[in-house]
């Protein structure tokens, strides 16, 4: 799951991005309204954390921005005001969540998770394709009857894939939603990745899932 945090206060930043990405997470940050604005208009996140005092950019300007470009990732709003008006105001201009400051992490993260867990067609706790099963409850891949040992970051790889089945995704998006912004986009660790993947859930008198798209990139079908 690809977040991002908006926030100016460094120690809040220095406390959440280790956390999270303890969680799995790949941790995306930005310590000012300008630099949030752009990068929620310009990334494809799964879930955004957003400051509303900030400098140059409020947080309700920002949110506002990315629900009329059409953006429909979740957004959780910190804030140090837990008037009602200001709850309402922050659900009235499309944040899906608020936390009231100070909180503490077991709850943001309860939070970011229940959203990030809402129905969508193809999004659940168990996911499956043909005898495959990714069960992100418990962290356990199956084909057939045969369990599979992947590594974390293959275990999120082919969460992805499977989050977007049928879909063609290309290794910059793969990169941006499974490792960060920081990877080298000329390393050849996805095509490792989508390999060794193919090879432990693959077998014999097994169809193949994993599809190179020439010039395109990888989908699981």
């Amino acid at each position: 799951m690809n977040l991002l945090i908006v926030e100016d206060d460094k120690e809040i930043l220095s406390l959440l991005k280790p956390l999270f990405k303890s969680e799995g997470f790949v941790v995306d940050v930005a310590e000012d309204g300008d630099i949030g604005s752009y990068k929620v208009k310009t990334n494809d996140y799964d879930i955004v954390i957003l400051d509303i005092i900030l400098p140059h950019k409020d947080g309700r300007q920002i949110c506002s921005e990315l629900r009329s470009a059409g953006k429909n990732m979740p957004v959780v709003m910190l804030s140090v005001k837990g008037e009602i008006g200001t709850k309402v105001d922050l659900l009235n201009i499309g944040a899906d969540d608020y936390v009231t400051k100070p909180f503490s992490f077991t709850e943001l993260l309860a939070r970011v998770q229940a959203l990030l867990r809402r129905p969508k067609k193809i999004e659940g706790d168990i996911l499956y394709i043909d005898d495959l099963v990714l069960d992100m409850g418990r962290h356990i891949v199956k084909r057939g009857k045969k369990d599979i040992h992947l590594t974390p970051k293959e275990f999120f790889l082919l969460e992805y894939l499977m989050r977007n089945q049928d879909r063609v995704l290309s290794r910059a998006v793969i990169l941006e939603h499974v490792w960060d912004m920081d990877a080298d986009p000329f390393t050849n660790t996805i095509e490792t990745h989508i390999l060794n993947l193919r090879k432990k859930i693959g077998g014999k008198n097994k169809r193949g899932l994993i599809h190179s798209i020439s010039g395109m990139g990888y989908k699981i079908a």
